[in-house]
């Protein structure tokens, strides 16, 4: 596997060696070995999968502390926008985002580790995608930022009259008004 760093330390873009012949394609998808020597342990405990259409905007979500995550997304069926936004307070790179198309044709992954908010817009017309985590879903521990922060400088390349939203990510704070639980430790 090839990892990408990103303009954000800690964020991380990897491309997988895939294995094509007139058969189809192979590639290894995780390789626990690989990702400590190239990123570091990181130790996951739960895989979760989605399946959405076009429009549908998820996120930006994260985990308060105790029960913070990080994350090794991927899409599997058609395309999405991946988004990471780093919240961590005293961070110099606050407030910023790292952005990458993920999609079943380039087999990409996204590392996003604990104090970013998560998010994604789908831009085919059904996307599935699939996250491992490092931490146990937790709801008493759920946060967010607005999704659709104009602050943020996201480009979601989604119409916002096509948007599709839960209620739940509709009533996020803004970046301005929100209070972070992450410290940035350098």
């Amino acid at each position: 596997m090839e990892v990408i760093k990103t303009k954000i330390d800690g964020v991380y873009i990897i491309e997988p060696r895939i294995f094509e012949d007139a058969r189809g394609y192979f590639f290894e998808s995780f390789s626990q070995r690989e990702f400590d020597e190239k990123i570091g342990h990181v130790e996951f405990v739960q895989d979760n999968e989605s399946k959405s259409s076009y429009g549908v905007m998820r996120g930006l979500h994260f985990q308060r502390p105790p029960f913070t995550q990080s994350k090794l997304v991927r899409c599997v069926k058609g395309a999405v926008l991946d988004v990471a936004v780093d919240i961590r307070k005293g961070s110099p790179t606050y407030g910023e985002h790292v952005a990458v198309e993920l999609t079943e044709d380039n087999h990409r992954q996204f590392f996003i580790p604990k104090g970013f908010a998560h998010g994604f817009a789908v831009l085919s017309d059904i996307a599935v995608f699939q996250y491992k985590c490092d931490e146990f879903y937790h709801p008493e521990a759920d946060g967010g930022i607005s999704i659709l922060d104009d602050s943020l400088g996201i480009d979601w390349r989604i119409p916002v009259e096509k948007a599709i939203l839960s209620e739940k990510d509709t009533k996020h704070a803004l970046l301005k008004d929100f209070d972070s639980p992450f410290d940035y430790r350098f």
